[in-house]
Parts: C-alpha cells; structure tokens; sequence
C-alpha cells in the first residue's frame, strides 16, 4: 500500500491507495484466487463498468478489464449477513476481544516507536495519542492482521453479490457500488495494478482500515516524504486516522464519556435512551429526566447521550457519551466499538507508565 505520488498529485488524491509494498513481501502475498468466474461474464458488472468510466471519466476498456478480472469470493456474501439466532450482546465479552495483555504489549511498542508522530498529530489535530493508538489497535494490531483478501474481489462480490437476505440489502449494495467506484479512480490516477492491494473481506485496507472512500477524503501524506503509505508507514496512518476524527467533529479537551448514575424517582429511561448514541440533552436536560452527574459533567457545555452496554444477563453498563464519544462511532457505528477503542488507549496509556 505504499503509494508514490508527486507532492501536487497527493493535493489532488488525499489517499491515493495501492499495495505494491504488500504484494513485494514475503508475509503479504495474495492468496491464490479461488473465486468462481471473473466477472467479465456478468453483464451486470460490465454495465456498471460502463457507468464509472462515463461518470468518471477514465479509460472505458481499463474499467471493464480491471472489473472484469475480479472474482467472486464466494464466502464473503455469508459474512455480511446478520446471524440467525442473534446472542445477547455482552459488553464483558466484547472488550475482552480487545483489551488483553497481547495488543496492550504491542500498542506500548507502537507508542514508544511512534512518540514523535503521536505528539504532532495531537497538537496538530486535537485527537489525543490515546485515542489513535486505541483505534489502530483494535482494527489491525497494529498492523498485524491487515487482511488478506483482494481488495477488486471483495468490492466486487459485495457490489454485484451481496446476499439479498441481507434487511439493508439495496442500500448496502449501493454503498460497496460507491467504493468500488472510489476505489477505481483512484487506482487509475497511479501506476499501479489494481489486481494487487489487499485488505478486509469489505475492501478496508491498510494499518487503520480506510475504505476506499475514506483514503480518497482523509488519508494524508503526515510525514510529507511525497506518498501516502497506509501499510507500512505508521506516521502517514497516525496522520490520516486524526485527520479522519478532526474531520467529523473531533473537539480538542473534551472527555468522551462521563460517567452516570440514576435517579429512581425522576428517572425517564424512555426520553433518554431515545436518540439512542446521538448526543441530544445539555446537562440540565440530562439530569432533569433522572440521570445524575459528576460535578465536572454537569459543567459540560455539550450535548449528551446516554450509552448503553449490555452485559447479558447482568444489569448493563451507562456512561454519559459526548459529541466525541459520537465522533468515534463514526469510525465504526457501535457504542462496544467506541468503548473499546477508549479502553484499549487507556490501558497502552498505563501500561507506558510503568
């Protein structure tokens, strides 16, 4: 995913990703490709390949060849279906997938090597080290398990075969579409094969897991060497995942949660678990429908929301969620994931320390 681009080409494409340092190593290789039948076949693919060369005004027959090489991956559509007989959610469980001594002893590794990155993004930014080490570390490790799948396969199966079982079927088949496309224009601006970059079974690449419209609108070239690496350049990925958060509202100084309690006999659990993780109540409102609050979060100029984890069949976890706490959920849309991310950096935090 090391990409060379000319300082005035990075101006014009924020994140223009390919992978030809993944494909060069060793440990970073493609797999063979097992897929059915490239979709050259499917008439479907080739009519969209049509679309974007039109829309985006790029070579009609590279788009047709590039999607046309890309396989059906037959493995992903079951992914993305939601599980027949859900489990309760359990918010103990969750953060142990996380937060354990492997990825805290590899986010101090990180830290210690990255000092210097860190430090100038968060001046820069406003995003705390914390904050970036925690999301870098519960989407790869670190770098560790950056995927392995091709990223055309995967965009493609999930753009002309998402499983129509699926209850956000036309929307989220629309939505890889749109990656898919992002990931086209960019691929054509460099000189590089598109068949190469690797990543998840969703098509997110690199260290902090970018889709290719989030590389297009956030990644940066932080270390201003003239390309943008999201795989092997840790400052470029600190760079990018701060400027990602700055970009939705990231508010420098600001906790992202508070902790909460309740008020039996005032309580309206209904009124404010309604907006569900957007924040909605000042810290009046808040304590007005029953929940109570620490001096410092009463002086909270924001807006709040109540989040809750589930815990199984124990009584759940709140915290009072702020409009960073949100912001975080924009990464990945779960209130376990954002919680996750803020313990994982706290505890590399601690455990720097020591």
């Amino acid at each position: 995913m090391r990409i060379s681009l000319s300082l005035c080409w990075a101006a014009l494409l924020l994140s223009a990703l390919a992978l030809p340092a993944a494909a060069q190593s060793s440990d970073r290789r493609p797999s063979p490709v097992r897929g059915a039948a490239p979709y050259a076949t499917r008439d479907d693919a080739m009519r969209f390949a049509d679309e974007i060369a039109a829309r985006r005004n790029l070579d009609r027959d590279w788009v047709r060849s590039t999607i046309g090489r890309a396989r059906f991956l037959p493995n992903v559509p079951r992914l993305m279906l939601p599980p027949a007989t859900p489990s309760a959610k359990n918010w103990a469980a969750y953060r142990a997938r996380f937060i354990d001594p492997v990825r805290i002893a590899a986010g101090v590794r990180f830290w210690r090597a990255n000092a210097a990155a860190l430090q100038r993004a968060e001046a820069e930014f406003g995003v705390p080290a914390e904050i970036i080490v925690g999301i870098i570390g519960v989407e790869t490790i670190y770098g560790r398990n950056m995927g392995s799948f091709r990223v055309i396969d995967a965009l493609a199966t999930l753009s002309f075969d998402f499983p129509d079982a699926h209850p956000r079927a036309a929307a989220r088949r629309e939505f890889f579409r749109g990656e898919l496309e992002s990931f086209l224009s960019t691929e054509s601006r460099t000189a590089e094969d598109p068949m190469v970059p690797l990543g998840s079974y969703a098509g997110a690449m690199g260290m902090p897991q970018f889709m290719p419209s989030s590389l297009a609108k956030y990644a940066i070239d932080f270390d201003r060497d003239g390309r943008i690496d999201l795989v092997d350049n840790p400052t470029d990925v600190i760079g990018s995942v701060a400027n990602y958060f700055k970009a939705f509202g990231w508010t420098p100084g600001m906790p992202a949660f508070f902790p909460v309690g309740f008020d039996t006999v005032r309580l309206r659990m209904d009124l404010l678990m309604a907006p569900d993780i957007l924040p909605t109540f000042s810290a009046d409102a808040f304590v007005a429908s029953g929940a109570v609050l620490e001096a410092d979060a009463q002086k909270h100029g924001g807006l709040l929301a109540l989040i809750e984890l589930q815990n199984g069949g124990q009584a759940p976890t709140y915290v009072a969620g702020t409009s960073n706490f949100y912001v975080i959920t924009r990464y990945n849309w779960s209130s376990y994931y954002a919680m996750s991310v803020i313990d994982l950096g706290r505890e590399v935090r601690s455990a720097m320390d020591l």
